[in-house]
């Protein structure tokens, strides 16, 4: 049975679609990659061995991810540290004009307004940027650490015969979670 669907009923962005379909297609994958080694199992009578890390864990506990967020966080110090001190000029501003404001003459008044938003539309712009370039270093951080990880894992792989590591499942037994073995391992071996 086919059934149409109106356009309003399917208000999806194109990169919800994509992102959609790039799921689906990717559980296709893996799927036809499970498949096929259950086939090339039962042909072989070889267990099949798969592995799961978990990206998440890593990020948060390996040792080379505490120390970027570590350099990140005392590389931006000064400018948060900045943009507080600005927050706390514009809100002591603000405070300050709403208490004199009422005996203010007009010009004053207006002057200090316009003085207030400039602060503000410059702290705003000093905040975006911080943000931005933020997330930039963190992302450029991340992508360092995700591929230390992946050679690692492809290390591991190779080393204990895994003949697929995930990196991201909706559920995982702990007997294929190998992400302690990674972490030892980015971790420099102790643990």
């Amino acid at each position: 049975m086919i059934r149409k669907f109106s356009t309003s009923a399917t208000s999806l962005t194109a990169s919800s679609a994509v992102r959609g379909a790039g799921r689906v297609l990717a559980a296709l994958v893996l799927s036809s990659a499970a498949v096929g080694a259950a086939h090339a199992q039962a042909a072989s009578q070889a267990p099949v061995k798969i592995g799961f890390v978990n990206t998440e864990r890593i990020f948060r506990d390996a040792a080379p991810a505490k120390a970027a967020q570590a350099k990140i966080e005392a590389d931006f110090k000064k400018r948060d540290a900045d943009l507080q001190d600005l927050a706390a000029r514009l809100r002591t501003m603000s405070e300050q004009l709403d208490k004199d404001g009422a005996v203010m003459s007009e010009s004053d008044r207006t002057r200090r307004q316009r003085e207030l938003s400039d602060l503000d539309k410059d702290f705003q712009r000093k905040r975006r940027e911080f943000q931005e370039d933020l997330n930039q270093r963190r992302n450029e951080e991340l992508s360092q650490i995700l591929e230390r990880a992946n050679r690692v894992i492809k290390q591991i792989a190779e080393q204990e015969n895994y003949d697929l590591v995930l990196q991201e499942a909706v559920v995982v037994s702990p007997r294929v979670d190998i992400t302690d073995k990674v972490l030892k391992a980015l971790n420099g071996g102790a643990k």
